[in-house]
């Protein structure tokens, strides 16, 4: 697959029509691979929680726009560091450490993420969701 800039145009199309002002292309090869890669899309205001991924990390990528991934303590649930991610910026990949709390916001439209974990997709329980 080549994941060209009208890619990420329609996958923002797609992200500023969606409620939730964020979509996802899922980049696994099939049903059988175990791995979670995908594109994410993700429009300023998108609602994302604070969560964790207990038994993964997370690496995020910037492909284009800015972000900014916050991450949390969980006794005092507050925010410990605030990383801006920008393409060709001082900071543009990071790795999230398997259960470190943090979520991702879009600092300007049209801001895709390039997303990577190990394992195969867990959906996140109430106990991966922190609240403040």
């Amino acid at each position: 697959m080549v994941v060209s800039q009208a890619v990420l145009d329609e996958l923002t199309a797609q992200a500023k029509a969606s409620p939730w002002l964020r979509m996802n292309m899922v980049l696994r090869n099939g049903p059988e691979d175990g791995s979670q890669r995908m594109l994410n899309a993700i429009e300023p205001g998108s609602p994302l929680p604070i969560h964790r991924h207990k038994y993964t990390s997370e690496t995020v990528v910037c492909l284009r726009g800015r972000f900014v991934e916050e991450f949390y303590d969980e006794l005092e649930r507050i925010c410990t560091d605030a990383i801006e991610l920008t393409p060709g910026g001082p900071n543009f990949l990071i790795n999230i450490p398997a259960g470190q709390w943090h979520t991702v916001r879009a600092l300007e439209s049209g801001s895709v993420l390039l997303e990577m974990k190990d394992g195969k997709w867990e959906p996140l329980g109430p106990e991966d969701i922190l609240s403040l």
